[in-house]
């Protein structure tokens, strides 16, 4: 019978071996109540950390209006969704600092890309090939159905929940979007945090996380809903609620790779 060894143990890439252990369908509730309570324990840092993001969003909107691509802020806020996993690598970083037993600095959430960076980098490339897929297939769908003319703002979203061309674009939009954001989601939520915990390749990260969903699909089906919904509502805040949430769901994900994410020695080696 094989025995798990700690993360802590030193082992090397020849030694050992990643396992994903089976979980049940309550551990995204009580991952999510550990993100709460890291929350709660790192909140200086966690929160500078959400605030950090917020501002960006917030910056990168009034710079649409005021260029005029106002047009491309649905889209891409709904694109967050692709990049959500990349921006909590922050949160990550403070969540391994609480389980260390140190306390966290403003480095471990704003330096966190620095242990792992040219693998995270890599999996940032994956992550964008599915955010600029979605930018293109949005753009795509509006010409469809709305042709090439960009009506006012006001115009634009009121047609959209009250005419057959708009409720049929954010349906089609919904429907792909959805089967995007999955695939996204699959090869990076337990991608990043174990890269950013462990000296492997992104390729190995990306199969870890396939595995996990393969394993825990009932499980992680319902992390995704999670994450989408508490985005969602920091999304309807004008960002202001992704201060809290999106640190929460970072160290919630964190809690995740670990209860998911094991090192084994390989059989036939001895300790």
């Amino acid at each position: 019978m094989k025995a798990a060894t700690n993360k802590n143990v030193p082992l090397s890439r020849a030694d050992a071996q990643l396992v994903i252990r089976r979980v049940d369908i309550q551990r995204p509730r009580q991952w999510l109540s550990a993100g709460i309570s890291d929350f709660r324990a790192a909140m200086p840092v966690s929160l500078a950390y959400g605030l950090f993001w917020v501002g960006l969003s917030m910056t990168v909107t009034v710079g649409a209006f005021a260029l005029g691509l106002w047009h491309w802020l649905l889209p891409m806020i709904a694109g967050f969704m692709f990049l959500g996993p990349l921006v909590a690598v922050g949160s990550y970083g403070v969540s391994r600092s609480l389980g260390e037993g140190r306390r966290p600095t403003w480095w471990d959430a704003f330096g966190a890309w620095t242990s792992h960076t040219g693998q995270l980098a890599m999996m940032g490339v994956m992550m964008m090939i599915f955010f600029m897929a979605w930018i293109r297939t949005a753009t795509l769908l509006f010409a469809l159905f709305f042709g090439y003319y960009i009506p006012s703002p006001e115009t634009l979203y009121v047609a959209l929940f009250t005419t057959a061309e708009g409720l049929g674009m954010l349906a089609v939009g919904t429907a792909i979007g959805a089967v995007l954001a999955f695939g996204a989601f699959s090869i990076s939520v337990i991608a990043i945090p174990t890269l950013l915990d462990r000296d492997l390749t992104f390729m190995e990260g990306i199969e870890a996380s396939v595995k996990s969903i393969a394993r825990n699909f009932r499980p992680m089906l319902l992390w995704a809903a999670i994450l989408t919904g508490c985005t969602v509502v920091g999304m309807m805040t004008f960002y202001i609620g992704l201060a809290v949430i999106l640190p929460v769901l970072g160290h919630a994900t964190w809690h995740a790779y670990e209860d998911l994410v094991g090192l084994e020695r390989k059989e036939g080696m001895t300790g």
